[in-house]
């Protein structure tokens, strides 16, 4: 592994340790605002993990597509096939496993056999959301890595110009900007999944993973994907970061400017979204090359490193292991109470206080799946997808 891979590493381990720990605090009714998600219009820290994610995912697969040399081969294409299918049915089922054991816990208060419950719990996909992170990962990466080995390379960024200037036409003509069911997004996401596959925000059917926003999140993708490209060519390390600080700041300056007309929105992707968020990754990408390549200051990363070489895997099972948690009820004072509930109102919440409790559990549950990725790390287990 190279030093550069080893900075992309570092920054991918930072956004999976920090989709962790804002999606599994102790108590939602305790969080503090940096840890939350704006409500709408806005940019808070917690929304930069998921876009930082997906320019990193970019990055990698610029790398990754170099080995196949940009080929439109039937190789390439099954690659591409196989992992988006592969992510798409894991986030999918991920979904599936949360509402089953919900489904059968709820079924206990039924005076049900254990078979029959199980069967109900387990067939019950009325209202299955469809959508979701690994979902849009899935298909962000499937298209742009579709465009990536079908276009030529120098044609990309005005595929991602022209691509977000359409969809902002989308949102401002169809009422993309406002948080109702008239939203252009609602009425697509509604007609092509159905009202009841979708995520509720605020009693409205918008689903801030859905179908049609997965589109601006494809040129999320390519601008990482063209930052690799510029990574790959550059000469020395000097020529990396000076490629990538001029581009973060070009996108975010773009970014804050074009705000006045296009508001910067995670929940709906806008395009000012996408250009501010890849700028600050660039520019963070850039810094960390700085501190790890050029400085030579590399053991402090080590903790976001063991993250950072198997992400979707330690993602996939910190999503499970939450699920479990919060599902695995038992009997305690008289009251049923989760293991979540348990860790959270009986130890920290009364030892520490609501906010500081519920980010202490928080952090507590980063660590136990560090735990897991640091194994994977030392013993040099990397699970591909």
């Amino acid at each position: 592994m190279t030093n550069r891979l080893k900075s992309l590493d570092i920054l991918r381990g930072l956004t999976i340790a920090g989709m962790i720990l804002v999606n599994n605090p102790g108590s939602w009714g305790a969080v503090y605002a940096p840890l939350r998600h704006a409500s709408w219009h806005g940019l808070t820290p917690t929304d930069l993990v998921f876009p930082f994610f997906m320019f990193i995912m970019g990055v990698s697969m610029y790398l990754s597509l170099r080995k196949f040399d940009f080929a439109p081969a039937k190789q390439t294409f099954m690659k591409i096939l196989k992992r988006t299918v592969i992510i798409f049915l894991i986030g999918l089922a991920v979904v599936w496993f949360s509402r089953s054991l919900r489904t059968f816990r709820q079924l206990s208060e039924e005076e049900l056999g254990f078979f029959n419950r199980l069967l109900r719990a387990v067939t019950n996909v009325e209202g299955l959301r469809i959508m979701g992170v690994m979902q849009r990962l899935a298909l962000s990466y499937g298209f742009a890595a579709l465009v990536a080995v079908t276009v030529k390379h120098k044609f990309i960024p005005y595929i991602i110009g022209a691509v977000l200037a359409g969809y902002f036409l989308l949102l401002a003509l169809g009422n993309g900007f406002e948080l109702s069911e008239t939203n252009i997004l609602s009425v697509i996401d509604r007609a092509v999944l159905g009202a009841s596959h979708l995520y509720t925000d605020a009693g409205v059917k918008l689903d801030p993973e859905g179908l049609a926003s997965t589109i601006p999140a494809i040129c999320h993708v390519l601008i990482g994907f063209c930052c690799g490209k510029a990574l790959a060519v550059a000469k020395d390390n000097r020529e990396k970061m000076l490629k990538l600080f001029i581009t973060g700041a070009c996108l975010t300056f773009a970014g804050f400017l074009l705000a006045y007309g296009c508001p910067v929105n995670k929940k709906i992707w806008s395009p000012t979204f996408v250009l501010l968020t890849c700028g600050l990754a660039a520019t963070l990408l850039a810094l960390l090359i700085w501190i790890v390549d050029e400085k030579g200051y590399k053991r402090w990363g080590v903790f976001f490193e063991s993250f950072g070489v198997n992400p979707l895997f330690i993602y996939t099972q910190a999503t499970v292991l939450a699920i479990l948690l919060g599902n695995i009820v038992f009997p305690y004072d008289g009251h049923p109470v989760s293991v979540t509930g348990f860790m959270y109102q009986i130890v920290l919440q009364p030892l520490l206080g609501d906010y500081p409790g519920s980010l202490a559990f928080a952090l507590l549950f980063v660590g136990v799946n560090w735990t897991v990725g640091n194994i994977l790390y030392k013993k040099q287990i990397y699970i591909k997808v």
